[in-house]
C-alpha cells in the first residue's frame, strides 16, 4: 500500500499485519513474528481481489520476552489503544483484517475488535495455527522462516527449548516469563525444519486465511 496513491485503495479491504520484535531462540531474526505475517497478508491480496496491505505493525505485546536481547514490546493496553484507532482511522475501506503474527497480541486484537465491532466497523482478527508444543522458534517458525528468508536463519545454533505443550507452561510462564521454562528462549524444537515445510504451512495458512476473509466479507468460502 506504501506506494499507492488514495483514488487506488478506496472501496478495499485493508490486511494490517501484526508482528512483534522479540527474541526467536538463538537461531532467527527478532522480527521473526512480523516477516511472516507480513508474507500472510500478501499471499491474501493475490488469493482475495480488492484486498490491499498496510506497512505491518512491528512491535507488539511481548512482555513475556523481557529477559532476553533484543525485545521490544509496547505492552497490552498500548498495543489495543494503538488497533483501535488504526481501526477507527480506516473508513475509507470496506473492512479491516488484522493478521497476527504474534500470540502475545491476542488479548489486545481481541479487546480492539470486541470495540470496533461495537462502534459498527467491519473488523476480522485472524491468526495461523501451530501445534501445541512448537509454538515459538521450534520447527514450524523455522521451516517458514528458511523458505522466506534463509540466509537470516542460523542453523548451525537452533536447538530445541521447552518441548511440552504450550498449556502445560502457560502459569510458569506468567509467573516468569520465558527464560523461566527455556534458556534458550525456544518453546518447542527446530529439527528437522525445511524450507519446503516451510513454503507448504505459508501456503496452507494462506488458504485458510482466505477462506475465512471471503467468508466475513460476504462472498463465500
Amino acid at each position: 500500500m506504501g506506494r499507492s496513491a488514495w483514488p487506488e485503495v478506496g472501496e478495499s479491504v485493508l490486511a494490517v499485519p501484526l508482528g512483534a520484535t522479540e527474541q526467536h531462540g538463538p537461531h532467527l531474526p527478532l522480527d521473526t513474528d512480523t516477516t511472516i505475517a507480513a508474507d500472510l497478508a500478501r499471499r491474501l491480496a493475490t488469493r482475495v481481489p480488492d484486498v490491499v496491505v498496510a506497512p505491518a505493525v512491528p512491535y507488539g505485546a511481548s512482555g513475556e520476552h523481557a529477559g532476553f536481547p533484543g525485545t521490544l514490546s509496547i505492552g497490552t493496553p498500548a498495543l489495543e489503544h494503538l488497533l483501535v484507532e488504526l481501526g477507527r482511522s480506516a473508513d475509507g475501506f470496506r473492512g479491516v483484517v488484522f493478521v497476527n503474527g504474534h500470540g502475545g497480541n491476542t488479548e489486545a486484537l481481541r479487546a480492539a475488535v470486541r470495540l470496533l465491532r461495537e462502534e459498527g466497523r467491519h473488523v476480522l482478527a485472524w491468526a495461523p495455527s501451530g501445534p501445541a508444543d512448537d509454538s515459538h522458534a521450534g520447527r514450524t517458525e523455522t521451516s517458514a522462516m528458511l523458505h522466506l528468508r534463509p540466509d537470516d536463519v542460523r542453523l548451525h545454533v537452533a536447538a530445541a527449548g521447552a518441548t511440552a505443550p504450550l498449556p502445560e507452561l502457560l502459569d510458569a510462564l506468567r509467573e516468569g516469563g520465558v527464560g523461566a521454562v527455556s534458556a534458550n528462549g525456544v518453546l518447542g524444537d527446530p529439527a528437522g525444519a525445511s524450507a519446503a515445510d516451510g513454503l507448504r504451512l505459508l501456503e496452507a495458512w494462506a488458504d485458510h486465511l482466505a477462506s475465512a476473509v471471503r467468508t466475513w466479507s460476504g462472498h463465500g468460502s
